[in-house]
């Protein structure tokens, strides 16, 4: 471990030193749906539609069966919501035709699931399983690079690849919740807060 790595996980321990998902949800499968909803969103603006959502489809089989204008009605706020709602629904009949509604510790299997890829299964893996893996999104991206854990030009596995290497395996899913929320709060996209920021002399924004 390279001493600026060591000061980038000092100072994410600093700010967060309990951090975790802020997509809300209680049981496992609501987990993978929340995250697959929140592409292109805010967690916040996920937080909303599912509240009702979940209350109004409380099991996978009662989501399963849902009307498909009513269920994209619901999440009609995030956008993209027709292509969504469907996916919803087809993940529901999914998990419960292949695995009798449990959600599986199987990555193959989530990324063959509808509007799922391996950031959504990594998001899944690490806060459901355990599993030492980081999911990569915009923001630890962001942060990613201006930290110079990654390069301008990697893509989101490049990345995920060189945070496995830097970052022990025990903590990748406590440093993905704390480079999301860093880069959610502090290192904003646009108008960082540099002026307070204990990172800016490794910093290359």
């Amino acid at each position: 471990m390279t001493g600026s790595t060591k000061m980038i996980e000092n100072y994410l321990d600093e700010l967060y030193p309990n951090p975790r998902c802020e997509l809300n949800y209680i049981k496992d499968y609501e987990l993978l749906l929340a995250t697959m909803l929140s592409a292109q969103t805010t967690d916040k603006r996920v937080n909303m539609v599912t509240k009702t959502l979940f209350k109004k489809y409380p099991t996978l089989n009662d989501l399963s069966q849902a009307n498909i204008n009513e269920v994209m009605n619901i999440i009609k706020p995030i956008g993209t919501f027709r292509i969504k709602g469907n996916n919803l629904i087809e993940i529901a009949k999914r998990l419960i035709k292949d695995y009798d509604g449990k959600l599986p510790n199987d990555r193959k299997y989530l990324e063959t699931l509808p509007g799922v890829g391996r950031k959504t299964a990594n998001v899944v893996l690490s806060n459901i399983f355990n599993e030492p893996c980081i999911a990569v999104d915009t923001h630890v991206s962001r942060v990613s690079k201006r930290l110079n854990l990654a390069k301008p030009k990697d893509d989101p596995l490049i990345i995920e690849k060189k945070l496995t290497k830097k970052f022990k395996k025990e903590d990748l899913c406590k440093r993905h919740h704390q480079m999301v929320l860093f880069g959610r709060y502090y290192c904003t996209a646009r108008n960082p807060k540099c002026e307070t920021c204990k990172l800016k002399e490794i910093c290359n924004n």
